[in-house]
């Protein structure tokens, strides 16, 4: 495989991550200037042994190690992460994980940059993505926080995406 294809290919498989929320148009949100950035205790408390459920498929952010692992059904293609989750001290979760699909394998590393004003949290995808409201000041259901879940709810699929991936290669 070409460098070009797995730069490709890590591209394809993180694009849907969180992609309902760098959706929500390019005005930042309001208040967003004077948010300071979130400490690493604080994103350490937010992810930390928390699965992140996305449209299709999971991140799972384990104590042990700083393990992540994830699966994704993207665009009906099955594939998965493994590797480690870390935090940066301007407020960045990222997560470097070794992808692995039908079409190979490739290294990415994802980042999601954090600010916060009084309750209310703020995330942008890095480096292009676009700020939106993470976590209202009162949670809501349609806020992407709604979509971390206590616990790994990445295991029980990974075997079947690792099974799938692995017999077409």
């Amino acid at each position: 495989m070409s460098m070009l294809q797995k730069m490709f290919l890590a591209a394809a498989l993180t694009s849907g991550i969180a992609t309902a929320a760098s959706a929500s148009g390019t005005k930042e949100p309001a208040g967003i200037e004077t948010a300071k950035p979130m400490s690493s205790a604080e994103i350490y408390r937010l992810y930390n042994q928390n699965s992140w459920m996305w449209k299709a498929g999971a991140g799972y952010f384990s104590t042990k190690a700083r393990r992540f692992t994830a699966w994704s059904r993207e665009n009906g293609s099955p594939s998965f992460g493994m590797g480690r989750w870390f935090i940066t001290e301007s407020g960045k979760l990222c997560f470097n994980a070794d992808w692995h699909a039908k079409t190979g394998t490739a290294t990415a590393i994802t980042c999601f940059s954090h600010r916060k004003k009084g309750d209310l949290i703020y995330q942008k995808r890095e480096p292009d993505g676009q700020w939106y409201v993470f976590k209202s000041a009162q949670t809501q259901a349609t806020d992407e926080f709604a979509k971390l879940r206590h616990g790994d709810y990445v295991s029980s699929q990974l075997g079947r995406i690792e099974t799938s991936v692995s017999k077409t290669k």
